[in-house]
């Protein structure tokens, strides 16, 4: 029936019935939408389900989501992009202005003219694109993406009756989107902490489990990470004749990175003290390999000594480490013979020296959180610290004064959080 010929009251109930009829379609693609994006929390899912629904919706060629990267210093980057196309036309390109102009008014955008849209003049569209409509994903008011389409089939024109349909798409959907990447973040963030924990579990089976027994003398070590896992290590090495290789070191860096950098250095050493009999030439070789298998700007302090019980004296070679320090009797030597720190560039000449123990001296080999734990005042806790409790707690055993040393360091940092990892190596002449 023409509706322009009937009359006043018949055209009115055509129409009605048109909008109806309009109003029960649009109900029918609502719910569709509801129950194809309600039955997924993988994002890209539901956003391939919103497009296709969009474009049987508004009758369009080509649809897209842009997420946009929340986290980032650019708002604009794009986090994630999802198309669908109902044609074998190329995949069109959602132009960065218009990402703009969006994150600006956050409000529907038609433009059936694209090339002499006075709003986005300068634009190279494809050739292929004759019309867009976009609208905003909007959560708690906040741009989220843009969800758009282009081209109505048949060379049609976007209506506001297209335009009111998919702006009830995108906000009955933009909440969906937005708990579906927080739940997906979430499960990351979850096997990113399963990882770190089997690390951390991985690591602390790296180090030895109990400090070796040696007659006359006392041994203990500690190591406390400034994240699940940290960048430094000690060892203790069974050597010929009695010997012991005692090794600790500090890679550069912290968290995973710096544990797995850790790991490679460890068996190096272990390595290297297996081949070489001085600390001058196993700290040489460690070079070398360091030099050869880490990228540039990665390096390690590391401190290697071999103690001789029967010769009671410790050969070593420091190699960056904070120097060692040596307590007999009223006196205090820093062990300072050594050179750089391995992996910094290769071949260096590293030294080594020898230092006599006698009896109820301490060795104390630490690595520089103990020296670097800052309080609120901005202040390290500082060698001559380290000296008074190693000082005060001399008669104690090995592990008492390991204990001391913390217990003082934590009270120096009170509510300021662990910087860097902290390790301590004792060794005491009875």
């Amino acid at each position: 029936m023409d509706i322009s010929s009937a009359s006043p009251s018949i055209a009115s109930l055509v129409e009605e019935n048109q909008r109806l009829k309009r109003a029960v379609e649009e109900l029918s693609i609502l719910n569709d939408l509801a129950r194809a994006i309600g039955a997924s929390n993988d994002s890209q899912d539901i956003m391939q389900s919103i497009i296709h629904k969009s474009l049987r919706a508004v009758h369009a060629e080509q649809g897209v989501i842009t997420l946009l990267d929340q986290d980032s210093s650019h708002s604009m980057k794009t986090l994630v992009r999802s198309m669908v196309s109902s044609t074998e036309h190329p995949r069109y390109h959602f132009h960065q202005n218009l990402l703009g102009w969006m994150e600006l008014n956050k409000k529907p955008l038609v433009i059936n003219d694209p090339r002499s849209d006075d709003r986005f003049r300068g634009i190279l569209w494809d050739e292929g694109i004759w019309n867009i409509m976009s609208v905003p994903l909007m959560v708690k008011a906040s741009l989220l993406g843009i969800l758009s389409v282009f081209n109505k089939k048949d060379k049609a024109q976007f209506n506001n009756d297209d335009q009111r349909l998919l702006a009830i798409m995108a906000s009955q959907s933009a909440q969906i989107v937005e708990n579906a990447r927080l739940y997906e973040q979430e499960k990351s963030l979850f096997r990113v902490q399963e990882e770190m924990r089997l690390a951390s579990s991985i690591q602390l089976d790296l180090l030895p489990k109990s400090a070796p027994v040696i007659g006359g003398y006392e041994i203990a070590a500690r190591t406390i990470p400034a994240k699940s896992v940290g960048g430094d290590f000690f060892d203790f090495i069974q050597l010929p004749n009695g010997r012991l290789g005692i090794s600790l070191g500090d890679v550069s860096g912290k968290g995973m990175p710096a544990a797995l950098l850790m790991a490679h250095i460890q068996a190096n050493v272990r390595s290297q003290a297996k081949m070489h009999t001085t600390p001058q030439n196993s700290i040489a070789g460690m070079n070398e390999l360091v030099c050869q298998s880490i990228s540039e700007g990665k390096f390690a302090t590391l401190f290697y000594g071999i103690l001789d019980p029967i010769q009671n004296c410790i050969t070593y070679c420091n190699a960056g480490q904070d120097f060692p320090l040596l307590f007999s009797g009223s006196a205090c030597e820093a062990l300072k013979c050594g050179g750089i720190p391995v992996g910094m560039f290769s071949p260096f000449a590293y030294e080594e020296a020898v230092v006599e123990l006698k009896t109820g001296d301490i060795l104390l080999i630490y690595s520089d959180g103990i020296a670097e734990a800052w309080n609120t005042a901005d202040e390290p806790f500082g060698e001559e610290k380290i000296k008074t409790v190693i000082v005060k707690h001399r008669e104690k055993s090995a592990n008492a004064i390991i204990d001391h040393l913390i217990k003082d360091v934590e009270n120096h940092a009170a509510t300021m959080p662990q910087a860097d990892d902290m390790t301590i190596v004792v060794v005491k002449k009875l």
